[in-house]
Parts: C-alpha cells; structure tokens; sequence
C-alpha cells in the first residue's frame, strides 16, 4: 500500500500547531516501520487579517483602534505508508483548536 499522505495542519495558535505535528510525527516514528519515512514539519507563510474599528462611535474619526487573527499552518509529507501507519494516525488524538487535512496522493 506504498502511498504518500499529506497532513496539513492549520491554527489560530502557533503552539498547538508545533506540539501536534510533534505527535503526529512521534506516533508515526513509533510504528517502528523502516519503509516510512517523514518529511517535516514544514511551516507554511502565515496568514495574517488586520481589522480596524472607531473607538467612538460618533466623534474621533482619527481615532481607531487595531486587531490582528494570525493563522499558522505546517505541512507533513508521510511517505511508504502502510496500514499499521494509517491505523495509528486514525487513532491519534488532537487538540480542539487544530484543524487537520489529510490527503492520500
């Protein structure tokens, strides 16, 4: 079943996303299979939305305030993939705040 899988990995933390790449690639490492082989985690650009908004609402037009929301992804290529891997990775848990896309390629 030699495939390659890729996991994209998605966040507004930047620490959620480093430590669950970390247990991706611990529990993959742990199949303790020779042919698999992992390649990252890869950090992609970060993407970053700046809203301004009136302090007041009527007078002060100048002054605004700032928001920034960062979105932080990592990218992970798992290539020789068997089955025990897929198994492994269907039973790993992550954290709430991680939006994880996997793709089979």
């Amino acid at each position: 079943m030699n495939q390659r899988v890729r996991i994209k990995l998605k966040s507004y933390d930047h620490n959620l996303v480093d430590k669950s790449s970390e247990k991706i690639v611990k529990t993959v490492n742990a199949v303790k299979d020779d042919k698999v082989l992992v390649v990252g985690p890869i950090p992609l650009p970060t993407q970053k939305k700046i809203f301004t908004v009136n302090r007041s609402t009527f007078v002060n037009k100048k002054s605004r305030e700032q928001f920034e929301l960062s979105s932080y992804k990592r990218l992970l290529d798992i290539y020789g993939t068997t089955s025990k891997t897929i198994e492994a990775l269907m039973k790993l848990e992550l954290p709430s705040g991680v939006e994880v896309e996997i793709k089979v390629l």
